[in-house]
């Protein structure tokens, strides 16, 4: 299993916003963002924080994917 942020980005373009809207209004750092963009680790306050400032839940901004076992 996988997380996925694709949500996140699709709400962004929704709302017409930019990675760097994201990471003033959230104050997550721009590492923070990169690692999202990768589909990588975050800290649970990482989402936190971006929930926060999107007035969002978390399953509006990710969701468990299942990956391929080779």
């Amino acid at each position: 299993m996988a997380i996925s942020y694709k949500k996140l980005w699709k709400l962004l373009i929704d709302r017409d916003l930019k990675k760097k809207d994201l990471q003033r209004l959230s104050g997550v750092s721009a590492a923070s963002i990169t690692k999202l963009g990768r589909s990588e680790n975050v800290n649970t306050e990482i989402i936190e924080k971006i929930c926060l400032a999107l007035d969002c839940d978390v399953s509006d901004i990710m969701e468990i994917t299942k990956t391929k076992i080779n």
